[in-house]
Order: structure tokens, then sequence, then C-alpha cells
């Protein structure tokens, strides 16, 4: 369960002031209802995959005994 602040908080704040977990949270949130949305939508969307991808990615490259590969966002 995602734990964190809303997209009503985060959307008056620069992408880049968002933490990597919440990138990820509203990343997979918006790919899995990709068809459905509107122009404005598509364009959060577009921004956060930009900010990611700014950011150099949100996978880790190796795992540890304490961590594992996959960026947990909750």
């Amino acid at each position: 369960m995602y734990v964190g602040r809303d997209m009503t908080e985060l959307s008056m704040m620069a992408k880049s002031d968002w933490k990597t977990s919440e990138l990820a949270f509203f990343h997979h949130s918006l790919q899995q209802i990709t068809p459905y949305l509107n122009s404005e939508g598509q364009t959060i969307h577009r921004e956060i995959i930009e900010e990611i991808e700014n950011r150099g990615g949100i996978k880790r490259h190796e795992a540890d005994y304490t961590h594992g590969t996959k960026t947990v966002y909750d």
C-alpha cells in the first residue's frame, strides 16, 4: 500500500522535487491505465517518465542481502 503524498499535493510541485518512491508509484499506476488517460493525464505520465530518465532510472543495478533489485514504493 502506498503511503505518501497524493497527486493533488504533488501536482503543485516540480517533478524534480518528488521522491523516487512517488515517481515509481505514480508511473506504475498511470502505466496500468494508459489506454484511458486523456491528454492531460498522458502529459503528466510523460513528465514522470522524463524525470525518472533524468535521474538515471529507478531500478537497482544489484541486489544485496537487505535490498532487492526492484524499487519498493510503499
